[in-house]
C-alpha cells in the first residue's frame, strides 16, 4: 500500500479521533479512560499546530489511516528543543510501515525546526496481557530509541497496574550556543 502524508487540520478530529478511540477502548496503550468527544480532539489538534508538526497519513484511496504529532516534553523553557512524540495507526494498517512513515516524517519536521531529542511515554505490560504487548517498546527501540526510565504500576486501567517507559532519541547537535 502506498501512503500519503499531509499537515492536519481541526478537520480531520473526527477521523483521527476513530482512529484512536479503539485504542483508548480495547488496549492499554493509552492511559486515556474515556475516548475524548469530536471536540476536544479539535481542540488538541489546534493548539497541537500552534507549536508542533501534526501529520496525517492517507492510503491510496484517500482514506485517513494513520497520524503522528509531537508536545512539549514540559511546559518550562530549558525543554524548548524537547518534545514528547505519538503516533497512531488504524488498526486493520498495523505492521504495514505506516508508523515508519510516519515516525520518519514526524522526525524530520521536528528537525526543521530545531527539536534536538524526541521522547516517547510507553505504556509497558507487566508479563503476558490481553490488553499490551511490548510492541511499541520494540518498534522504537528499532528506530534508534534508547531506554532511559521505567515507571513502576504507574498506570491502572482494565483493573491492572501497568508499567510506563521513557525512550529517548537525540536527533540533532547540542551546541552550546544553541
Amino acid at each position: 500500500m502506498k501512503y500519503s502524508l499531509r499537515t492536519a487540520t481541526v478537520a480531520d478530529a473526527e477521523l483521527l479521533r476513530d482512529i484512536y478511540a479503539p485504542y483508548v477502548s480495547g488496549t492499554a496503550i493509552t492511559f486515556e479512560c474515556e475516548v475524548p468527544t469530536v471536540e476536544e480532539f479539535r481542540r488538541r489538534i489546534a493548539a497541537t499546530l500552534e507549536r508542533y508538526p501534526y501529520l496525517v497519513a492517507e492510503d491510496e484511496r484517500g482514506d485517513v489511516v494513520g497520524y503522528a504529532y509531537a508536545g512539549p516534553l514540559k511546559e518550562r523553557a530549558a525543554f524548548n528543543r524537547s518534545v514528547e512524540t505519538s503516533i497512531y495507526v488504524r488498526q486493520d494498517e498495523v505492521g504495514k510501515g505506516l508508523g515508519r512513515l510516519l515516525h520518519d516524517a514526524l522526525e524530520q519536521a521536528l528537525k526543521d525546526i530545531g527539536i534536538l531529542n524526541m521522547y516517547a511515554c510507553i505504556a509497558a505490560p507487566r508479563g503476558d496481557d490481553p490488553y499490551l504487548t511490548d510492541n511499541s517498546i520494540r518498534f522504537h527501540t528499532h528506530l534508534g530509541y534508547r531506554l532511559i526510565g521505567r515507571f513502576l504500576q504507574c498506570g491502572y486501567k482494565f483493573e491492572r497496574w501497568y508499567d510506563m517507559v521513557w525512550m529517548e532519541k537525540l536527533i540533532g547537535e547540542h551546541r552550546s550556543d544553541s
